[in-house]
C-alpha cells in the first residue's frame, strides 16, 4: 500500500501487526490529536469541563481503534488542524483525523476518508451578504482558522479580499458575535451546530472546496498506515463511523464511500 492511497485493505488481509504496533503506539498508548470547538462537527470535538473528557466523531473512531490494538487511548487537543498536523509530523502524537490537502501531504501520510466536507462561508446578518460572489469584495472581512486546508483554499479563490487567520473556532465565533468579522470560512457540517450561537447568521449556498476528512499518521510509517487504513475501511463497512456521526448529531450526513 502506498502513502496517501485509500486502500480497501481489511484487517483480514495480511498485516504486520507487530510492526504496526511499534509504529502506532511507540509509547504504549495511542496518542490521537483532536480539535476542540464550541460545537461538534464531523471533525471537531467537544470538551466536557466537568469530566475532562472529549466527545465527538474522531474520539469514537479512535476509541474503537485503541480497543482493536488493546492499548490505552490518550486524547491530545489542539486549537486547529494546522497545529495538529505539525504535532503528528514531529511524532508528538501517533495518529489523527484531518482534511486532506496538498500542503499536508508533505508532512503526514493519509489513509481513507470517513467523511467528505464542503467548505463555504457563514456570514453575519449585518453583512448583507447573500452569495459566494458577494464575499469576494475588498470591504468584506473574511476570517478562517490558521494553517487549515479551508483557509488556504479560501485564499486561493478570493481575488478582492484576503482571509485573516484566527487560532481557533472559539476566537472566530467571538469576532462574528462582536461585529469584527463578516464571513467565516469553514466546512458546512460545522455550521450546523454553530448557527444557533450566531443569531441572524446564515450559511451560503455552494462552496469553494471539497475534500475528505481522513485518518492520518506520520510519514515513513508504512505499517502504521496500512493498519490504520484497513481499520478505517472496516469501521466504515461495519457501522462504527455511522454510529459516531449519529451520536454527534449528524444522522443525515453520509459516510464517505469505500474506495479501492
Amino acid at each position: 500500500m502506498t502513502p496517501d492511497a485509500e486502500s480497501a485493505t481489511s484487517l483480514s488481509d495480511p498485516v504486520d501487526r507487530a510492526a504496526a504496533r511499534r509504529e502506532l503506539v511507540p509509547t504504549g498508548a495511542l496518542r490521537v490529536g483532536v480539535i476542540a470547538a464550541p460545537a461538534k462537527s464531523a471533525l471537531f470535538v467537544a470538551f466536557d469541563g466537568e469530566t475532562g473528557d472529549y466527545h465527538g466523531v474522531p474520539v469514537d473512531i479512535a476509541t474503537a481503534l485503541a480497543l482493536r490494538l488493546d492499548v490505552p487511548l490518550e486524547i491530545v487537543n489542539f486549537p486547529n488542524s494546522g497545529a495538529c498536523t505539525e504535532a503528528l509530523a514531529l511524532g508528538a502524537i501517533d495518529m489523527s483525523f484531518m482534511p486532506v490537502d496538498a500542503e499536508r501531504r508533505k508532512k503526514v501520510a493519509f489513509g481513507p476518508a470517513y467523511y467528505i466536507i464542503e467548505s463555504t462561508y457563514l456570514v453575519t446578518g449585518a453583512s448583507g451578504i447573500s452569495s459566494l460572489a458577494d464575499v469576494d469584495h475588498e470591504t468584506v472581512r473574511v476570517i478562517g482558522i490558521a494553517n487549515t486546508t479551508t483557509i488556504r483554499s479560501a485564499a486561493r479563490t478570493l481575488k478582492e479580499t484576503v482571509p485573516t487567520p484566527k487560532e481557533s473556532i472559539a476566537d472566530a465565533v467571538d469576532l462574528l458575535l462582536t461585529g469584527q468579522a463578516d464571513a467565516l470560512a469553514l466546512s458546512r457540517d460545522a455550521f450546523q451546530t454553530l448557527l444557533p450561537r450566531l443569531p441572524g447568521a446564515r450559511v451560503l449556498d455552494g462552496g469553494f472546496q471539497s475534500t475528505g476528512i481522513a485518518i492520518a499518521v506520520g510519514l515513513e510509517r508504512p505499517a502504521a498506515l496500512t493498519f490504520a487504513s484497513a481499520f478505517l475501511n472496516e469501521a466504515k463497512a461495519s457501522g462504527i463511523v455511522r454510529q459516531a456521526l449519529d451520536a454527534a448529531g449528524f444522522p443525515n450526513e453520509p459516510v464517505a464511500p469505500l474506495t479501492r
